[in-house]
């Protein structure tokens, strides 16, 4: 595949955004190739265009299946795996929203009420501390509860709501 500028330019900088958000570079910019290929791509292919090893390129695709963000394609005539990613934007945000609550939000939600349930009998932490856990517990469920309503969601009916903004507020008033 010849890349444009352009598309240089947009898998270098998802690639650098990937480091950002925790994601090893080389991974982020596989990502990002496959989301702008029109068609599959196998290993070789990948190696190639980056210009990265082999073996990044496969320890990132393997990083990308376990996220659900790449999956196998089969094309008649190659033995070869092929690899694809969606094209949705929205569909890429949620399948990344549902792995990092499960990655982060969860076990963080699981550490916290333990940290709650044993601060009751606890009469060597402090009250104030205890309620600062308390209130981290609160707002990471209520966090919880709002994805899991907002996730159910039609696309249409979220882009909405999402445009609307700040505006928002005239409908609950002030």
């Amino acid at each position: 595949m010849k890349l444009t500028p352009v598309m240089e330019k947009y898998i270098l900088h998802w690639g650098e955004m990937g480091t950002r958000w925790g994601v090893n570079r080389t991974v982020a910019q596989v990502h990002a190739l496959l989301f702008l290929s029109s068609e599959p791509m196998n290993a070789e292919e990948i190696t190639e265009t980056l210009g990265v090893a082999r073996s990044n390129v496969s320890t990132s695709i393997r990083e990308l299946q376990t996220w659900q963000l790449v999956k196998v394609v089969h094309q008649l005539g190659d033995r070869r795996d092929h690899f694809a990613t969606t094209k949705d934007p929205w569909e890429l945000f949620y399948t990344i929203i549902e792995g990092r609550k499960k990655r982060e939000l969860d076990p963080t939600m699981t550490v916290l009420r333990e940290c709650v349930l044993e601060s009751e009998q606890d009469k060597k932490t402090p009250v104030e501390v205890k309620e600062r856990i308390k209130d981290v517990l609160e707002f990471t469920e209520t966090l919880d509860t709002w994805h899991q309503q907002i996730k159910v969601l039609p696309k249409p009916t979220l882009q909405k709501l999402i445009k609307l903004g700040s505006k928002i507020q005239n409908f609950l008033g002030k």
